[in-house]
């Protein structure tokens, strides 16, 4: 059986337009970037309100495999940040290997 690792936590977002951002991401996990964008898959620009109703939000997958924080597509960082940037949601974490 494999050990379950420790996912990173999403320690802050910016992007108020997002419908799992109330006061922090609420979603369960969220999935980042495509292999050419640090952007955070999981982003909806929605009215309503989605998530567990907690800023407790998790990066369950990462594509970005050029990120200094990626080990077999999985984020190592400790946290990361999510904010506004030219793809509505960006990682800013991000840091290119």
């Amino acid at each position: 059986m494999t050990q379950m690792m420790n996912m990173p936590r999403v320690q802050t977002c910016t992007v108020a337009e997002c419908g799992y951002n109330h006061d922090g991401c609420t979603a369960f996990a969220i999935t980042i970037g495509s292999m050419s964008t640090a952007e955070c898959d999981t982003f909806i620009n929605s009215g309503e309100q989605g998530g567990m109703g907690v800023a407790t939000a998790q990066v369950g997958a990462c594509k970005r495999a050029d990120c200094k924080y990626n080990e077999n597509l999985e984020c190592r960082a400790p946290a990361i940040t999510v904010g506004a940037s030219a793809d509505k949601a960006d990682c800013l974490t991000y840091e290119r290997s």
